[in-house]
């Protein structure tokens, strides 16, 4: 095979309107066929898309022979039980975050990929193959800031929204699982470690019952990383990492741009420095890397394993705020 042949189970909008078309611009990937419960909403997502197959349930598209890998952007609770039936199926699985609803759940995929070792899982943490990110890893592990010794992360949107699955707390709604996940990865990517303690402060929406105001604070030992995320704020994100003899700044760390150039600041003593970024589609770069894993057999960006220790800070940040004290 030259390219991946895809699936995609849902037509979730974020699906639709970002991956899939990035997807479709690849080198390696061919979606062809997606999915949804209802049958007119997966052919009219298809012939939106140009994509040649449409099936009116997912257990039709995963006994389809002709799809080798499956894309899961379904609502929270859905990810585990329909990724491990995709891996049953024998097919790969990308899905989106965060992987589970708890890190006991998020155990029961990985235990479930052990059980098929010729197949590639993943959690779609598309941001950190973004060139912004490997560049701030890379000056981060270079020392070019200096000893890294603490991360700022604010990311914010406004979405009441009664229906949407965000604000859905059954499903795994609220903003720690829904953006505050970036935040706790974001640390735990530059920082190469997991936080030895946490300390939370979460808001609930009184109707929905879902987080809308989350602050944290993660102590990692060498250094620590403190972040807010809401999902009743004026929209607004932004990263600072800071080192004891510089800083950086990204600009928009998670959302980044398909069709302008991201910013990335890096400031050492008195100087700052601007660096453009080629244009690019973060989407594209992570279907095109994770179909060359299963084109070369060869392991996948970022082990399933992640995921669940994302999962676990995300419960050990809504266990301090329910206790009012470190975890």
């Amino acid at each position: 095979m030259s390219k991946v042949r895809w699936g995609i189970i849902s037509t979730a909008n974020i699906g639709t309107a970002k991956v899939i078309p990035a997807m479709q611009k690849g080198e390696f990937c061919d979606v062809v066929a997606i999915a949804s419960r209802d049958l007119d909403s997966a052919r009219q997502a298809a012939d939106n898309l140009g994509i040649p197959k449409s099936y009116g349930s997912y257990e039709d598209l995963l006994a389809d022979p002709d799809i080798d890998a499956v894309y899961n952007p379904l609502p929270n609770h859905l990810h585990v039980p329909w990724s491990i039936r995709a891996l049953e199926a024998g097919k790969h699985v990308l899905c989106e975050k965060p992987i589970a609803l708890t890190a006991e759940e998020g155990q029961l995929l990985v235990d479930a990929a052990k059980q098929h070792p010729d197949l590639k899982v993943m959690e779609a943490f598309m941001y950190r193959r973004h060139p912004q990110w490997q560049l701030a890893k890379r000056f981060v592990d270079e020392g070019q800031i200096g000893e890294l010794r603490t991360i700022q992360t604010f990311f914010s949107y406004f979405n009441a929204d009664p229906n949407n699955v965000r604000n859905i707390a059954d499903i795994g709604g609220g903003g720690l699982m829904d953006i505050g996940c970036y935040a706790i990865s974001f640390a735990r990517f530059l920082f190469d470690a997991e936080p030895q303690r946490v300390l939370g402060l979460l808001d609930y929406d009184p109707n929905f019952k879902t987080d809308r105001l989350v602050s944290a604070l993660m102590d990692f030992g060498a250094g620590s990383a403190t972040f807010t995320i809401s999902t009743q704020l004026a929209s607004y994100q932004r990263v600072n990492i800071f080192g004891i003899s510089g800083r950086i700044e990204i600009e928009i760390p998670a959302n980044a741009p398909p069709d302008r150039p991201c910013r990335v600041w890096i400031q050492r003593g008195e100087d700052i420095e601007e660096i453009l970024l080629d244009v690019v589609d973060q989407y594209t770069i992570q279907g095109d890397l994770f179909s060359q894993a299963i084109l070369n057999d060869t392991p996948v960006p970022t082990p399933i394993e992640d995921a669940v220790a994302n999962m676990r800070v995300i419960e050990a940040i809504i266990a301090s705020g329910k206790t009012e004290r470190w975890m």
